[in-house]
């Protein structure tokens, strides 16, 4: 038995040295362009622990909703009740495509939230932005992939992290992006008939 533990300890003293030295060449720091994207959930849950953190760590942030902005949830509760002043956050949607019905307005809103999310971009005391689902907004083209694009990769300032969350995110946005998750749908309880539930989904 002790040998088995010697030669555990000794594998990971080597792995150890290993890391340490690939960290100790780590050393720059950006603004990273981060896509949560894929048919699994998490995209806006994890986006919202990194905001948490910001909020933690005592960094502005701020948060554009492009669809969801018509549902409460517990991560809107919690920041416009407690972290405003650290945390603007801006609902701009007005629910999914498919319960609005209309095009037009629903091209508007987005064009309002991107103006919206330019803005909080540009300002350097934000430290994070997230856009939540704007993925969805590129999808249907409400939103011109190529501006989105040449704005995040010309004009987001160096040290400004930026968010975007949805599905379907787009090749041209993957292709910017420094850091890309894919969330894997394995299994769903929407599948056996449970709805979506506060706490859980929102």
């Amino acid at each position: 038995m002790s040998d088995n533990f010697e030669r555990h300890n000794k594998k990971m003293a080597k792995k150890k040295a290993a890391r340490d030295k690939i960290m100790a060449s780590k050393t720059g720091e950006k603004g990273l362009i981060v896509v949560h994207t894929g048919k699994g959930k998490g995209k806006s849950s994890a986006a919202f622990g990194m905001i948490f953190r910001h909020i933690a760590w005592g960094r502005p942030c701020a948060v554009v909703q492009f669809i969801k902005g018509g549902m409460e949830s517990g991560e809107k509760k919690l920041i416009t009740e407690k972290f405003a002043d650290i945390c603007p956050f801006y609902a701009m949607g007005e629910g999914f495509t498919w319960e609005t019905q209309d095009k037009s307005r629903d091209i508007e809103m987005a064009e309002a939230a991107w103006e919206k999310a330019k803005e909080l971009i540009l300002d350097e005391k934000n430290q994070m932005v997230l856009l939540d689902e704007i993925n969805i907004a590129l999808r249907y083209d409400y939103l011109d992939i190529a501006e989105v694009v040449r704005f995040l990769s010309e004009e987001k300032p160096e040290m400004t992290h930026v968010v975007l969350t949805g599905r379907n995110a787009r090749p041209e946005l993957l292709e910017v992006a420094d850091l890309v998750t894919e969330m894997e749908l394995v299994k769903h309880p929407f599948r056996s008939g449970i709805k979506a539930q506060e706490g859980v989904e929102y």
